[in-house]
């Protein structure tokens, strides 16, 4: 017996929590009977529909890509607009693990797994996210302890950060810093640095745990290896 779900997470269409919304609308069949209960456990090998749609548990995919700029993390886009699916080929249907902005580069996960996803995008990990973001302007030592410290956004409180100078440019009064944070908000690395009157020019995500792309050229794709996903998921749950 398995939480349902969990099952449906497992099966690649959605994350866990989202997977909980479609319960309680009540789009979720066991067995041919609507279940509302988020805690109905499933028996192994239960016939589970979605919107009328039966899920196969599939065999889970995970990887990484360096993603280029001006792409969107979605699956398609209206307007026409490029996504980092036009970059990838796959027989399963895959998601990122969270987002970058359309102008944002740098290291992305795809999966199908939506366990794997909810552990790593889970507002109780504090996985590390590393980014190379420039803008035009000149920091203070000062405004530099307080992104350490943490900023009052918004949406409260930023969590301790590491601030690393990578340049100054003086003459040209631009910067280019080194920031690692713990937390995944939205926007949060452009909005910590507007915080202080400056607009980010380019944002890179470095790395995200403990995988970085430098082997990657803008768009390429790579299989994440087991022990990547293992430690992935061990250092996302260590902040939990």
């Amino acid at each position: 017996m398995e939480r349902l779900q969990k099952i449906i997470a497992a099966s690649g269409i959605t994350s866990r929590r989202k997977a909980e919304e479609l319960i309680v609308q009540g789009r979720v069949k066991v067995d041919g009977q609507v279940i509302t209960q988020l805690g109905y456990q499933a028996r192994k090998g239960a016939t589970i529909e979605v919107d009328g749609k039966q899920i196969n548990k599939e065999n889970k995919v995970y990887y990484v890509m360096n993603k280029p700029k001006n792409t969107l993390c979605t699956l398609h886009d209206e307007h026409g607009r490029p996504t980092v699916l036009d970059y990838i080929r796959v027989e399963q249907r895959i998601f990122t693990v969270g987002r970058l902005d359309f102008d944002t580069t740098g290291v992305l996960v795809l999966t199908n797994d939506g366990e794997f996803a909810n552990e790593i995008i889970h507002p109780r990990s504090h996985l590390e996210k590393t980014y190379e973001v420039s803008f035009n302007g000149i920091l203070t030592g000062e405004q530099l302890k307080q992104l350490e410290r943490g900023i009052e956004l918004e949406d409260g409180m930023t969590l301790p950060a590491k601030v690393a100078v990578i340049n100054k440019n003086i003459e040209k009064g631009s910067m280019l810093l080194e920031l690692t944070i713990q937390e995944g908000r939205n926007r949060q690395v452009k909005r910590m640095i507007e915080y202080f009157g400056f607009e980010v020019k380019r944002l890179n995500r470095k790395r995200l745990g403990n995988l970085m792309v430098n082997d990657l050229k803008p768009g390429q794709v790579r299989l994440l290896k087991p022990f990547e996903v293992k430690q992935l998921r061990q250092l996302a749950n260590e902040g939990k």
